[in-house]
């Protein structure tokens, strides 16, 4: 299967993930329904639209926000510079994005943005620290193929679509338990009500993570192809997978777009768990496919050399 065609699969299957958001925003409400005021849940819902309008708008600079980053000039980090317009040029994008950095010791990277214009891509100072030209570069790359892919204009609307089915579940539970209901003298009903809310949060966080797996390996493949150098992205996931710092100001909300999972690396319970609850999928997986893909094996020799911690 071609790159392109890639894409183009991973957009049917976009739409199909979509939609389960649509039908678990359906199943609360219809849930909620049989116990609730219907005036409640008018209230509620039309607070929740212009709740998930303004934060599609604000959803590039919210991210910044959380994530401490913050624009720079190309005269204060020309190399980051460099390779995020080298990036943009072999991706064939009509702008080079606006260049983001933020000061954390930890290496990592993300795009954002609702959509290509706005977009714009965000490196920390400890990738800038460890990474070399090429690995920057295929880092850069990858950030820029989450752009032409139209991956920051889906992953934002997940990460709001999730947000207001959190937000939704949340106060309709403590309308439930504290107040509002109709006079249901079925306790079942009740309790099933209860479930379908502390569920359905969890179903929208396990399609968000479903959708960033997938488009990580997209990313990788894409970088690959922009920069013409499969084993430089290799080596830059081999960096960031041998260095165990975390990124300081993240959360679950923002970690999916992150090029490596901010969160703790397989560890513990996470680990034992194979990976369920982890927005990427494992750095040797990563790395596994783009050395079949790029017909090479991956000499981590040089790692030696690398300032990892």
């Amino acid at each position: 299967m071609t790159l392109q065609q890639q894409i183009r699969a991973n957009r049917w299957r976009t739409l199909l993930l979509f939609a389960l958001f649509v039908v678990l925003a359906a199943v609360i409400l219809g849930a909620v329904a049989l116990v609730a005021d219907l005036s409640i849940l008018i209230v509620v819902g039309i607070g929740l639209v212009v709740y998930g309008v303004v934060m599609w708008f604000a959803s590039g600079s919210v991210v910044a926000s959380l994530a401490g980053a913050h624009p720079i000039t190309r005269d204060q980090h020309p190399e980051l510079w460099q390779a995020v317009e080298a990036a943009a040029v072999g991706a064939g994008l009509p702008r080079t994005p606006a260049v983001y950095i933020i000061e954390d010791p930890a290496p990592n990277a993300f795009a954002a943005g609702r959509d290509p214009k706005h977009a714009y891509v965000a490196a920390t100072t400890g990738l800038l620290d460890i990474m070399g030209p090429r690995e920057l570069r295929a880092v850069m790359a990858h950030e820029i193929a989450h752009v032409r892919n139209r991956d920051v204009r889906l992953m934002s609307l997940a990460a709001v679509l999730a947000g207001v089915l959190l937000i939704l579940s949340d106060i309709l539970l403590r309308v439930l338990v504290f107040g509002g209901g109709r006079n249901n003298n079925n306790p079942f009903a009740l309790i099933g009500v209860i479930v379908a809310l502390i569920l359905a949060p969890i179903g929208a966080a396990m399609i968000q993570m479903a959708l960033s797996r997938r488009r990580e390996y997209l990313a990788d493949a894409s970088a690959a192809e922009i920069t013409g150098d499969p084993e430089g992205m290799a080596r830059a996931l081999a960096v960031l997978e041998a260095d165990t710092r975390q990124v300081g100001h993240v959360g679950r909300a923002t970690a999916h777009l992150y090029i490596e999972s901010p969160l703790v690396k397989g560890r513990g319970l996470m680990g034992s768990l194979g990976g369920l609850f982890q927005t990427h999928p494992s750095m040797p997986d990563r790395i596994a496919a783009l050395e079949r893909a790029g017909g090479f094996s991956l000499d981590r020799s040089f790692l030696a050399t690398v300032p990892v911690r």
